[in-house]
């Protein structure tokens, strides 16, 4: 019996892929739910699973060809061959182990009166063993000789020829020396520093210029960020967060929160729960246009930025409000898995109304975040720096980072902006108003 490989349905508003690459071969055997191609989509990359066991007979689609949604890729030929040689195979070990020991005990019988030849073959082999058995002792080491070696080299440098090896990280074993008895000079050096670097393996590898084709996805994410850039009256605002309380409480209670959740304490929990609240007191941020409305939605679904090999993708941490920090760590670590593994599925980056990008665990000090349409804001976390700050007149150094908020002018006012920001940054600043949801 042939079962076809068809699309699966791919998601609200997607109508076609591409086939990414043919997991199985022409003739393979494939069981039931192991998967046999991976499709990729412009949102995420998935697997379709065989529905049957069998041997795949047929491959309509190549790498690279679109396909829509219900079309056939291939078909596989069911087969029942596999249960059968199981059933036949169990009484075959049985019978064959009989024999076997029977028939060990019939030519191990005749053997109990050749006791004599025996007691000499076990007293060779005895003999062999112990002549084998002397252990092999290393008196020198290649290591420690040119340990030695370095060390008489080094004695012989100058000290300019030092303070040139010490300030450029030389390696002085790649260096002929040119003096008496292979006697490094500064010439060498410098003769070294001056040699031109080689091509670089990319240029050598792929010639002056590649052309590689856009993925589906990385198609779709220049789409949509020069879409919001033409649609949208982008402007961003920024502000400075003393980070320094956050890094004490975390510091702190780290070691209880990881014992009772069996999970870390991080920072993005922090920054979800004061935009919750943020976004709670100015709702126009949390809407989206649409038509000649607003739409101001009254749950709060975070997308959070994750970078993967095959682009950036934004997933979706659904009803953050009503989550625990405990709940949040867990649910970004379990997404950002997915994501990096390429298990996203399209419910998965579907419905956010606000987003969070973490620019700073890439060591970014300030920049524009870009929208993430239909959303109108977007908050850019920064890296955090220790700088000098002036408190109650003093100048006392603390734990900085930069928060920029991009937003669309077009529903939101300045006012609301900079009123949203502001108070992410008391909230972020002490964080115990986050517990009493001020």
């Amino acid at each position: 019996m042939s079962e076809k490989i068809l699309v699966p349905v791919l998601g609200e508003s997607i109508t076609e892929a591409t086939v990414a690459k043919w997991l199985k071969n022409k003739g393979d055997s494939i069981k039931i739910d192991e998967a046999i191609v991976e499709l990729e989509t412009d949102k995420v990359n998935l697997e379709v699973p065989s529905a049957v066991n069998g041997i795949l007979t047929e491959i309509n689609a190549k790498d690279g060809d679109v396909v829509k949604v219900g079309s056939v890729l291939g078909s596989i030929n069911e087969t029942e061959s596999v249960a059968k040689e199981i059933k036949k195979i169990i009484p075959k070990k049985q019978e064959n182990n009989i024999v076997n020991l029977d028939a060990d005990k019939k030519k191990q019988s005749p053997k109990i009166f050749n006791e004599e030849d025996n007691s000499t073959d076990s007293n060779e082999e005895l003999l062999t063993l112990t002549n084998e058995a002397e252990p092999l002792i290393l008196t020198n080491e290649i290591k420690k000789e040119k340990d030695s070696s370095v060390k008489n080299i080094k004695e012989k440098f100058s000290p300019a020829v030092r303070k040139m090896v010490a300030e450029n990280d030389i390696d002085i074993e790649k260096v002929q020396g040119s003096g008496k008895d292979g006697r490094i000079l500064k010439g060498d050096l410098i003769d070294i520093m001056g040699v031109s670097p080689k091509p670089s393996e990319r240029k050598i590898k792929y010639g002056q210029e590649e052309r590689i084709k856009m993925t589906r996805l990385r198609q779709t994410i220049a789409k949509r960020l020069k879409q919001a850039q033409e649609n949208a009256a982008m402007l961003t605002t920024f502000n400075e967060v003393d980070m320094t309380n956050i890094i004490e409480m975390r510091k702190e209670n780290q070691e209880d929160f990881q014992k009772r959740y069996g999970i870390k304490l991080g920072f993005m929990s922090f920054f979800v729960k004061a935009c919750v609240v943020g976004l709670k007191n100015f709702p126009a941020i949390n809407a989206e246009i649409e038509n000649n409305e607003i739409i101001y939605k009254n749950y709060y679904n975070i997308s959070f930025a994750v970078s993967t090999e095959k682009g950036l993708v934004v997933p979706v941490l659904r009803n953050a409000d009503e989550l625990s920090f405990a709940d949040i760590e867990k649910n970004i670590i379990s997404v950002s898995e997915k994501a990096r593994n390429g298990k996203l599925t399209i419910e998965d980056l579907q419905g956010g109304t606000f987003t969070i990008s973490n620019g700073g665990v890439y060591g970014s000090m300030l920049s524009t975040p870009i929208l993430n349409p239909p959303q109108s804001g977007v908050l850019g976390m920064h890296n955090i720096i220790e700088r000098p700050v002036v408190i109650d007149s003093q100048i006392k150094i603390r734990s900085i980072m930069y928060l920029a908020l991009s937003y669309d002018h077009r529903i939101i006012d300045g006012k609301d902006a900079v009123s949203f920001l502001k108070n992410v940054k008391e909230n972020l600043e002490d964080p115990r108003r986050l517990f009493l949801d001020i």
